[in-house]
């Protein structure tokens, strides 16, 4: 394996793949905070150079982390098709590139040849990869997923209805789900992130939502973003369960910081098919973002954009509904700048997606990042082109409960003409029944929240 490569005359020496992997990424302050980042951006073109020309099958050879240290790394290897890889493993990463963005490759080419690629290889030919190709790859594929609803269909964005409340307060969370509903917000699922974690609150809240759900027969899915183990309790209790939700990250040792493993998330995936309130297939709903790794010092060398992959890997074992990242949520010690969160975006917009998964996307930022409004539109703009699934919504995209900025309900409604997308089918025959969607657009009752009193 060549981790060498030249510029006029300079000369640049890798110390290993995991070090040439950190030194090809675009800047991030994540990987600069410890150490991995490149120095200059000759050594970062030094660096990619040197990654287009390995083969496939000298990453495979050479995890990031060894297979016999990690559960991560044992689940991404036990998972590939080893008959697909054989056949590809010749290739360099700058030919899978190619491949990927060739115009006679499809959606089921790649989602084909994906079953034979590791996450570090998907995270790879990432880093080689312009925002425009970002965007192009990721349009090519659209997977979709069932739960109680269908979201991901071709011409189709569908939305979070994030609807927090700073005191867990029911009134409030129900008065803002059914403003973001009035938006046609609300398809992907009704999901409430918890300030207080236990099964009594849980079941507080799950039940109001799923009372809002019947009342109005709305078609789609509840969740509470508890920690799992507590909604594994709920199960158990036998109280309604659609979606079964936890935070993943792409190390053994962040998973176990996050007090998760293989075999807990393995068990609540089997509770959710057995037990739980939804049709399914997919039943599990993850939440990603680079930087997690390094927030809890347990990225053991590797950098930001790897790991993230890495998230992909362990999430695409258990066949999930949503996959949702929110790389900006972090702050600046991950990511600092507006560029950096966009780019992020869009990264793990592909990475996901050409991992098989229904992915979504938060083009969010924390209040004390270099980031502001304009960059979040923009990148909002951008993952929809690519063909995101989906986007969070949030009163006045303001989230007063986790204190970050996300897409609001108007943000929702404006991508959907701009683009020309439609929301789930089942659920814009819905809006359509209330008055609130024609045509594929808002009506004039859009945003009028008192038609649910």
């Amino acid at each position: 394996m060549n981790l060498r490569s030249q510029i006029k005359d300079q000369i640049f020496t890798f110390k290993s793949l995991r070090d040439l992997l950190a030194k090809a990424n675009e800047e991030k302050s994540g990987d600069a905070l410890v150490g991995l980042a490149a120095e200059t951006a000759t050594e970062r073109v030094a660096a990619k150079l040197c990654l287009a020309n390995l083969q496939l099958k000298d990453i495979y050879e050479n995890p990031v982390i060894p297979y016999e240290n990690d559960e991560v790394t044992r689940l991404i290897y036990d998972d590939i098709n080893t008959t697909i890889y054989n056949s590809i493993s010749h290739w360099t990463v700058s030919e899978l590139r190619e491949y990927i963005l060739g115009s006679k490759s499809r959606q089921n080419d790649l989602l084909h040849i994906s079953r034979g690629l590791t996450s570090e290889m998907i995270a790879a030919v990432a880093k080689l990869m312009s925002s425009m190709d970002l965007v192009y790859a990721c349009k090519k594929i659209k997977v979709a997923a069932h739960c109680n609803t269908t979201i991901g269909l071709p011409g189709t964005l569908s939305f979070r209805n994030q609807s927090n409340h700073p005191t867990d307060n029911i009134d409030g969370i129900i008065a803002a789900t059914k403003d973001g509903l009035s938006f046609g917000c609300g398809d992907a699922v009704l999901g409430i992130n918890p300030v207080e974690d236990n099964v009594e609150n849980y079941e507080r809240i799950m039940r109001a939502l799923i009372d809002l759900k019947e009342r109005y027969e709305i078609p789609t899915q509840c969740t509470v973003l508890a920690h799992v183990s507590t909604q594994m309790q709920a199960l158990k209790k036998g109280i309604p369960v659609d979606l079964v939700f936890q935070s993943v990250a792409g190390t053994e040792s962040a998973h176990k910081g996050f007090g998760i493993d293989k075999a807990m998330l393995t068990e609540a995936h089997e509770m959710a098919l057995k037990l739980g309130a939804a049709t399914g297939p997919n039943v599990m709903y993850f939440e990603t973002g680079q930087g997690s790794e390094v927030s809890v010092d347990c990225h053991h060398g590797v950098d930001m954009v790897t790991l993230e992959a890495r998230t992909y890997g362990v999430a695409r074992h258990f066949n999930p509904f949503m996959v949702n990242n929110v790389s900006g949520f972090i702050g600046p010690e991950t990511i600092f700048t507006g560029k950096e969160v966009i780019r992020a975006d869009l990264e793990d917009l592909f990475m996901g997606k050409l991992h098989g998964l229904p992915m979504g996307i938060a083009p969010c930022h924390t209040n004390h990042m270099k980031a502001d409004r304009d960059d979040q539109e923009i990148g909002t703009m951008l993952a929809a082109m690519a063909g995101a699934n989906f986007f969070m919504g949030i009163g006045g995209g303001d989230d007063c409960m986790l204190s970050y900025q996300d897409t609001s309900f108007h943000d929702d409604a404006s991508i959907r003409e701009i683009l020309g997308l439609r929301p789930a089918p089942e659920f814009e025959k819905w809006l359509e029944k209330w008055g609130i969607m024609e045509d594929g657009k808002l009506t004039d009752r859009g945003g009028d929240a008192s038609i649910f009193d």
